[in-house]
């Protein structure tokens, strides 16, 4: 009997265990790699013998995949963990496979988790068995393989990127082990609540949902409950629940508080905010973006450092997820609510934007028109245009916009910040470029 099957899964296993699926019709997520004639589902399906390596975080089916790549033609399955295991416990492995390959012709599944902490030497050793197929490696890893594993491994084995489950996945989920006999076969009810706040502190991880729905299960039941409520899950995975609906109006509320916070340079409000909409599991993609809009409509030229620290915080965060990525989000709240302010910027561009859609657009000079193509010259187009590089200053009189629009002013900066200098500047070029 393969791990994982039904029959050999203890009643008194952890429900994340029980909950394993016995087959890819009951795997949540990962539609990428599950699709018809994907390598995955060939490979699950007892096709393609090809060794794979299973990159994504905790809790997106890592180990579940692999168990049911074992139980595909009868494989046998043997599990390692990079933790506890070395050279000597691999090479084993691989001498007993190649004993049932030789006398029966089964085959096996070699399961390596945590395969990134495996050194060079422990990584080279798997190269000839994956190589001749003694064994099928399945690896799992929360490390990107390009940077943690070797070269060669990488060369024999097909690498498959797992995202984190979605919230209407963990949904899903949740939903069956309440119902199904493998998990509380719907002895308790379970509040909307309730399974919201799991829904939130699962992050994407199946694991740690069905976890908190088991020690919640467990709670309600040793007190009489007939339902899991809220409370009941606030208390027993100690962490109070944030009011929060990502689509309802405490989204807009928090938002909304959180950038006027911002924008009226209060540092500690700001922080606040952050955190109840990291806490209650809100998108930081999103709350990155509103950091990179702010930047420009409230702080501008005031700080131009701002967006790049706004861009910044959107990249780490993209590049390394959550939690680690709170610490870049905060970092910029703190600079562009501790930054001076100007909505100079979006005062700009909103009145260029009006003028435009009003008609006064105008046409192009014909000076600044472009010249480099056949014909240009009998248009006329750039037919007089000064180069401002040619003289000491770098700047000229010349007119640049159209002439329904020569002297009208935008760009009106502030004396706040590193804007103050520009609004010595702005209006002296204004006077140079117009002949003032």
């Amino acid at each position: 009997m393969h791990p994982g099957s039904a029959a050999s899964v203890a009643a008194n296993a952890p429900l994340a265990v029980r909950m394993r699926p016995q087959s890819l019709d009951e795997v949540v997520g990962q539609d990428h790699l599950l699709g018809p004639g994907s390598p995955l589902r060939r490979l699950v399906e007892g096709a393609a013998p090809a060794s794979v390596l299973l990159y994504g975080p905790p809790g997106t089916g890592k180990t579940t995949l692999a168990t049911l790549v074992s139980q595909s033609i009868a494989r046998r399955f043997v599990a390692l963990s990079a933790l506890t295991a070395g050279v000597k416990e691999v090479r084993a492995v691989i001498e007993e496979a190649k004993r049932r390959l030789t006398r029966s012709g089964e085959s096996t599944v070699l399961f390596i988790d945590e395969v990134h902490r495996f050194s060079r030497t422990q990584q080279d050793a798997l190269l000839g068995a994956v190589e001749d197929r003694i064994v099928l490696l399945v690896a799992a890893t929360t490390e990107n393989p390009f940077f943690s594993i070797v070269s060669p491994l990488l060369s024999r084995s097909l690498v498959l990127q797992l995202h984190p489950l979605t919230d209407e996945d963990v949904r899903v989920l949740i939903r069956r082990t309440v119902a199904d006999p493998r998990g509380l076969d719907a002895r308790l009810g379970l509040a909307e609540d309730a399974e919201d706040h799991l829904v939130r502190l699962a992050g994407g991880d199946a694991r740690r949902a069905l976890t908190a729905l088991e020690a919640a299960a467990d709670s309600a039941a040793s007190t009489g409950l007939a339902e899991i409520d809220l409370a009941t899950v606030e208390a027993t995975v100690d962490k109070a629940a944030v009011r929060y609906d990502r689509q309802g109006d405490q989204h807009y509320d928090v938002t909304s508080a959180f950038i006027k916070s911002i924008r009226g340079s209060d540092v500690d409000a700001a922080l606040h905010y952050l955190a109840r909409m990291i806490e209650a599991g809100e998108d930081p993609r999103f709350i990155a973006r509103r950091l990179v809009v702010h930047a420009s409509e409230d702080i501008g030229m005031a700080d131009p450092t701002a967006l790049q620290i706004a861009v910044a915080a959107q990249q780490a965060v993209q590049c390394i997820g959550m939690p680690e990525g709170r610490l870049a989000l905060a970092q910029a709240t703190i600079h562009l609510a501790t930054a001076p302010k100007s909505n100079a910027v979006i005062v700009a561009i909103d009145s260029a934007l009006s003028d435009v859609r009003s008609g006064g657009a105008g046409t192009v000079p014909a000076h600044l028109r472009d010249g480099h193509y056949a014909g240009a010259a009998r248009l006329g187009n750039a037919k007089g245009y000064r180069y401002p590089h040619n003289v000491p200053e770098g700047v000229l009189a010349q007119q640049y916009p159209p002439d329904k629009l020569v002297g009208r002013d935008y760009y009106e900066p502030t004396t706040r910040g590193a804007e103050r200098a520009l609004a010595d500047r702005v209006p002296k070029l204004r006077k140079a470029i117009r002949g003032e």
